[in-house]
């Protein structure tokens, strides 16, 4: 049977079965752990398994094989520092909620969370939530952010889950696709997806009947059906956002304003620091790649931490 992981519990996972939509509560089989994977998490939320239903245990099973990912969101383990900690995988696109305001998202979270789904070739839509909260300069400088993505390519929408403003605009994205929804804790995931997914409460429940039955559970991600066909997939609030096997060379590729100039630079190995006749640096000068991308840049590639 085959089915796609719709919530980790850490030990048990649910499993909706392709074509049925059967929900199934499986075991890893043992020796997946043991393959000495650099990952927290052998298995993630939308990942694609074939598994066996034990018959002694009624809609329990064994998965025994995972299809090869078409990409996915990762991150360093906050636990184990040596190792990464697969968020979501096989993704049409993801949105990252973003605040300016009651917290405040900075500038190198969100590069980070940008250049993490480049190296993967996932879309990004950035939802700037909680525009309730915001006064005319607020406003102001909320578009003037706006504009900076957008100008690379990265689509943004003003949202609000309070009073509705964005909802209908993000639903309509949604539809028919696999979404990752992030962000840090207190940017208002929950009261979006809410609004979003209005029998939360009735979709959720299934789930939770096979994924907390007297187990102790840490929930890393969950899929909801928002309708048939389309998906969203919730995870917990993110603090920071470590890189994971990112090469200092290859940084640039994935900022889609420098790679557009990397063939411009005078020395091939160019890092975009300190050398002479460097084409992003001198676009940086002259106002063509804003100053707080390149600020990211920098301090990723010198491995400071502005994660959060």
């Amino acid at each position: 049977m085959t089915g796609t992981v719709v919530k980790s519990t850490g030990s048990w996972y649910v499993v909706r079965e392709t074509g049925t939509g059967q929900l199934h509560r499986c075991r890893l089989r043992g020796k997946f752990k043991i393959k000495g994977l650099k990952v927290s998490n052998p298995l993630a939320v939308g990942d694609e398994v074939a598994f066996t239903v034990e018959e002694q245990t009624e809609g329990a099973g064994v998965i025994h094989h995972i299809e090869p990912r078409r990409n996915y969101i990762i991150r360093r383990s906050v636990h184990k520092t040596e190792h990464a900690h697969i968020v979501a995988a096989n993704l049409d696109q993801a949105m990252l909620v973003v605040t300016l305001v009651s917290p405040a998202t900075s500038f190198g979270f969100i590069d980070r969370f940008l250049v993490t789904a480049e190296a993967y070739r996932i879309p990004v839509t950035l939802l700037f939530n909680k525009t309730d909260l915001y006064d005319e300069d607020l406003a102001d400088y909320q578009e003037q952010i706006l504009d900076m993505y957008q100008r690379i390519g990265y689509p943004g929408m003003r949202c609000s889950a309070h009073t509705g403003e964005g909802v209908a605009e993000i639903d309509a994205q949604l539809n028919g696709k696999t979404t990752l929804l992030s962000g840090h804790s207190g940017v208002g995931k929950s009261t979006l997806i809410n609004a979003l997914v209005p029998d939360l409460d009735l979709k959720t429940a299934e789930i939770s009947e096979f994924s907390d039955k007297g187990v102790h559970t840490t929930t890393f991600a969950e899929m909801l059906e928002v309708r048939p066909g389309t998906f969203l997939i919730d995870t917990p609030g993110i603090k920071e956002l470590g890189l994971v096997d990112m090469k200092a060379g290859e940084l640039a590729h994935y900022f889609p304003e420098m790679r557009a100039l990397l063939n411009q630079c005078r020395y091939h190995n160019c890092q975009h620091l300190h050398e002479p006749g460097c084409a992003v640096r001198e676009a940086v000068d002259k106002g063509r790649i804003a100053l707080p991308r390149y600020d990211s840049y920098v301090s990723m590639q010198q491995a400071d931490d502005n994660r959060k």
